[in-house]
């Protein structure tokens, strides 16, 4: 609760930046949620844990992206905006520079300060791989928000020209597309750039981070669906035989991932795609159900809004934050599998850096140039 009651005091102090037009609360609560869950997991990592010794680790890798960029897709969706060459460019105009100027920025002054090496050497060891020192999911958020703002503009034309095509079937066409994508990912056998692939890595794949292009891009997708068809949405996920039906395939999908592995060779990632899907839908369904917990009249609420309306400040600014602790890895080495330790340690720290975060971000947007140009704020 003390976290709660620090981060409301820091949107106390922000509270005429919030914007006043109407939003969904909750879904500001899930963010900042999605975002506790990215910097915890980054902590953990900070323990010098393997994958298969922390149990939290294993659970919040299934869907803290997955979700996040699920979100980012249900936030994309703008029922009713006309989509000319007007709309189209001052939309990648504004998106180009909200998520390029600030990523540059922070990636230089991360390689400078966390680099192993000397600045320039560091440079280059970040850019030749995909996750660029930490700095790749903007990047590819970017990417996705390209490919989306060009398909709606072709949506449209289409709707325009040709009023027979159903208006479901084109972001139904891209879905499909993306998923092919993203099963090219986990088959090394026939593609190349896939994950796990031995050999020689695939350069073009690792400098533009195209493979978590492939791997994200069907949940921004997802999202994106259900925020176009919201109320159908709704009658799904409110009827009696939908939560008990997902519940029991995640079960399985999450059993046979991690210990039975009854499907194999090109058919072992269903099981994982099917509990990123599930588990990033149960979250989003509790905090819908939940909505009346996370108003701005809760203390849990309000906090778990602000830090989802500051989500690119916290994502560019955490890493520097980050605790380096090999003596917890090894202390969780020791005693495996705790879950409640591994976790409420990862998200105890998670909440000290965010707090970091969120004062040194308030410190730079004291500057309007600052607030521009590094945090896309006018």
């Amino acid at each position: 609760m003390f976290f709660y009651q620090l981060i409301r005091i820091f949107a106390a102090i922000m509270e005429n930046s919030i914007a006043k037009k109407p939003r969904l609360e909750w879904l500001d609560a899930l963010r900042g949620f999605t975002m506790i869950l990215v910097v915890a997991f980054h902590t953990i990592q900070g323990f010098g844990l393997e994958m298969k010794t922390s149990s939290s680790m294993q659970f919040l890798v299934m869907f803290r992206m997955p979700l996040f960029f699920f979100v980012s897709g249900f936030l994309a969706y703008k029922a009713g905006l006309m989509w000319n060459f007007g709309t189209l460019g001052s939309l990648l105009a504004k998106k180009i520079r909200v998520q390029t100027v600030p990523t540059i920025v922070f990636f230089l002054f991360g390689a400078a300060i966390l680099g192993s090496k000397q600045f320039g050497p560091t440079i280059m060891e970040w850019l030749e791989r995909p996750t660029k020192g930490g700095y790749w999911f903007t990047i590819v958020l970017l990417y996705m928000f390209i490919i989306y703002y060009l398909f709606c503009f072709l949506e449209s034309w289409l709707q325009k020209h040709f009023p027979r095509i159903p208006s479901w079937l084109p972001i139904t066409i891209l879905f499909l597309i993306s998923m092919a994508c993203y099963d090219t990912c986990y088959q090394p056998r026939y593609f190349d750039w896939a994950l796990g692939r031995k050999g020689s890595p695939n350069e073009f794949m690792n400098y533009s981070s195209f493979g978590q292009l492939f791997i994200y891009f069907p949940f921004f997708l997802y999202g994106n669906i259900v925020r176009r068809y919201w109320d159908k949405a709704q009658e799904v996920m409110d009827s009696k035989w939908f939560y008990p039906t997902i519940i029991c395939l995640v079960i399985y999908a999450w059993f046979d991932y991690q210990k039975w592995h009854w499907l194999r060779m090109a058919w072992a990632i269903i099981p994982l795609t099917m509990a990123r899907f599930i588990l990033l839908t149960m979250v989003f369904m509790y905090f819908r159900h939940y909505q009346q917990y996370f108003t701005q009249r809760t203390a849990i609420g309000a906090s778990l809004q602000y830090i989802g309306r500051r989500t690119l400040d916290i994502y560019l600014i955490h890493f520097l934050f980050l605790p380096n602790l090999p003596t917890v890895g090894s202390f969780f080495n020791t005693y495996r599998h705790n879950f409640v330790l591994d976790t409420s340690l990862s998200v105890f720290l998670a909440l000290l850096v965010i707090g970091f975060s969120i004062i040194t971000s308030n410190i730079l947007r004291i500057s309007p140039f600052f607030k521009k140009w590094l945090f896309g704020r006018v």
